[in-house]
């Protein structure tokens, strides 16, 4: 029996790298998804691979995580199509990486703080009740970029700590209600990265000896399976904890 069998997970941003690699660890222990994201032929080619390959019930929804309405109507269709919910895991972030802080406009904070703190908001919010009903939990994506600050990555750090901020409260609030919400901060292997590593291989190097494990997390083995446990009953009594999968980059007290 796969550890998570007829579970509901709602995957942010599922279509692609680290929420993609989220989706085939979660269903490969047996839960149906819904994934979301702003690109339907890519949700479309992830719900085929992640049908096919584990044998899952996928539900793909074009939702733009900034928009309240849609998040609800996503929710909604979730709740429609699969009766429960068991974890959310918001994943989704767009921002202006590489902006210095001086060069930010304000849309390009607003682009951040609304794709990712926003988002996170409205769907811890829209899901508790179902959560509540499944003794389910809330998985957060944060970053290194505000736990170490990262240069040019001020409104995207910003987001990602008040997420970091606001599941902690999520995490005292909910769990008398049997829901707990923890937090992971990747260090990933991604599409946009590899491109990165081919164009710049002296610097992807570079990089790589500030990793003591040597390389960058796989999304589906080093990210997904973390986050299958602490989805499972095996993570139980864990909730508030930020986890840092950074092989050994992110060391801190």
């Amino acid at each position: 029996m796969r550890r998570l069998d007829g579970n509901v997970t709602l995957i942010t941003g599922g279509g692609k790298g680290i929420g993609f690699g989220l989706a085939e660890a979660f269903a490969e222990e047996g839960s149906n998804l819904v994934i979301t994201g702003r690109t339907e032929s890519r949700l479309l080619i992830a719900k085929q691979k992640l049908e096919e390959q584990y044998g899952v019930e996928v539900l793909p929804i074009v939702a733009d995580g900034a928009n309240e309405e849609a998040i609800k109507e996503v929710v909604a269709q979730t709740i429609k199509r699969f009766g429960k919910l068991n974890t959310l895991i918001n994943n989704a972030q767009v921002s202006k990486s590489g902006t210095s802080l001086v060069d930010h406009t304000k849309e390009d904070f607003d682009l951040a703080i609304y794709s990712g703190l926003y988002a996170a908001f409205f769907y811890m919010r829209e899901c508790f009740p179902y959560l509540k009903e499944s003794k389910g939990s809330v998985i957060n994506f944060a970053s290194g970029a505000g736990l170490f600050g990262k240069l040019g990555q001020s409104s995207y750090a910003a987001a990602k700590e008040g997420i970091r901020g606001m599941s902690r409260v999520a995490a005292a609030e909910w769990g008398p209600d049997g829901v707990r919400v923890n937090i992971i901060c990747p260090l990933a292997m991604t599409e946009s990265l590899q491109a990165w590593k081919e164009s710049y291989p002296e610097l992807y190097q570079k990089t790589i000896q500030g990793i003591p494990l040597g390389h960058f997390a796989d999304p589906k083995y080093d990210i997904g399976k973390v986050c299958v446990f602490l989805a499972s009953e095996d993570a139980a009594y864990i909730t508030g904890e930020t986890i840092t999968l950074q092989g050994g980059s992110g060391l801190r007290p």
